[in-house]
C-alpha cells in the first residue's frame, strides 16, 4: 500500500505478509464464554470456570452485538482486580468469532508525550475494527505424490527439484526452485498431503492428508486432519479472504516505511487526511463487495484513569 494523493491501494501480497504473533498471557486459553444455547453457563467450558452471573449477563451482550442492536456502545464491567473482567471481554470477543479483533489497552497507556491522547485512544479504537478482503487469485491444489531434490554441484548454493501433483482427474510434475524447496521444508510437506500454492506469491499452504493415505500410518497425532484428494483441474481460481485491522491500514498508507512500523511499533501520530481516505476507499470496496467491517472489542483496563 501507497499513499499517493488521493489514491488508497491494496496490495495483497502486503496483506498476506501481516503475521500475527499470539503471546501466549493468562487469557490465552479463552475460546468464548463458556454458555450453552440457552446462554445459561456451564461449570466449566471454553477456558472459563466461576463468575456465573457475569458470564450470564456477557451473553445477552454478545447476542446484541450479534443483531447488531449494541454497535458503538460501551459496557462497564466493574470488580475488584482478579475477578475476570479481562477474561470476560474476551470471551465475549472469541464468542463473536476468530476473525473478531480483540485488543486491550490500559488507561495509563494514553498518556504519552509522543502522541496526544486522541490519538493513541483513536488508534486503539481501529485497531479493534477489522476490514474482511475478498480477492480472486489463482492457486495450484492438489496431492503430493512425490518430492525429488537434486543434490547440488559441490560450491553450488541453488537448489532444484520436482513435486509432482495430482488431482482426481490429472497429474503433473512442476519444477522447484530453491524459494519453493525451502518453503516446502519449512511447512514440512511430503508424499500425501494435500497443499495449496498460491502463483503470485508462491505461498504454499498444507490443507491435511490425503484420506488415501490414512492407512499410511498405525498411529495419529491429534492434530493431524484428514481431506479428500482435490478434483478437476490442479491450477484455478480461488476466492481468498484476509481479515486486517483499519490501523494497519492506516500505518501502512501513512508513510513511506509504513509497512516495517507494523513490526517496530513506531507508528506515530497517523493525520487525519489519511483516515478520510482510507475510510472512504474502505466505503467503495464495501459498496463493490471487495470487502466488510468486522466490529471488534476493546477492552480499557483503568478506565477511572481517562479524563477526555
Amino acid at each position: 500500500m501507497n499513499n499517493t494523493g488521493q489514491d488508497v491501494s491494496l496490495n495483497a501480497a502486503e496483506v498476506r505478509d501481516l503475521t500475527r504473533i499470539e503471546r501466549i498471557g493468562a487469557h490465552s486459553h479463552i475460546r468464548g464464554l463458556g454458555l450453552d444455547d440457552a446462554l445459561e453457563p456451564r461449570e466449566v467450558s471454553q477456558g472459563m470456570v466461576g463468575q456465573a452471573p457475569a458470564r450470564r449477563a456477557a451473553g445477552v451482550v454478545y447476542k446484541m452485538i450479534q443483531e447488531g442492536k449494541i454497535a458503538g456502545r460501551a459496557i462497564l464491567l466493574a470488580g475488584q482486580p482478579g475477578t475476570g473482567k479481562t477474561a470476560i471481554a474476551m470471551g465475549i470477543a472469541q464468542a463473536l468469532g476468530e476473525d473478531t479483533p480483540f485488543n486491550t489497552i490500559a488507561g495509563s497507556e494514553i498518556f504519552s508525550l509522543e502522541m496526544s491522547k486522541t490519538e493513541a485512544l483513536t488508534q486503539a479504537f481501529r485497531r479493534s475494527i477489522g476490514v474482511r478482503i475478498m480477492e480472486e487469485t489463482e492457486i495450484i491444489e492438489g496431492e503430493v505424490v512425490e518430492i525429488q531434490v537434486d543434490t547440488p554441484a559441490e560450491g553450488a548454493s541453488e537448489k532444484s527439484g520436482r513435486i509432482t501433483l495430482c488431482t482426481t482427474d490429472m497429474e503433473t510434475v512442476y519444477d522447484l526452485g530453491t524459494k519453493m524447496i525451502d518453503a516446502l521444508q519449512k511447512e514440512k510437506v511430503s508424499a500425501g498431503d494435500v497443499i495449496t500454492i498460491d502463483k503470485a506469491s508462491g505461498k504454499i499452504t498444507k490443507l491435511g492428508r490425503s484420506f488415501t493415505r490414512s492407512r499410511d500410518y498405525d498411529a495419529m497425532g491429534p492434530q493431524t486432519r484428514f481431506v479428500q484428494c482435490p478434483e478437476g483441474e490442479l491450477q484455478k481460481r480461488k476466492e481468498v479472504v484476509h481479515v486486517v485491522s483499519l490501523h494497519e491500514i492506516d500505518v501502512i498508507n501513512s508513510r513511506q516505511q509504513g509497512f516495517l512500523a507494523l513490526f517496530s511499533g513506531d507508528t506515530g501520530e497517523i493525520k487525519s487526511e489519511v483516515r478520510e481516505q482510507i475510510n472512504a476507499k474502505v466505503a467503495e470496496w464495501r459498496e463493490e463487495g471487495k470487502a466488510s467491517i468486522v466490529p471488534g472489542v476493546l477492552f480499557i483496563d483503568e478506565v477511572h484513569m481517562l479524563d477526555i
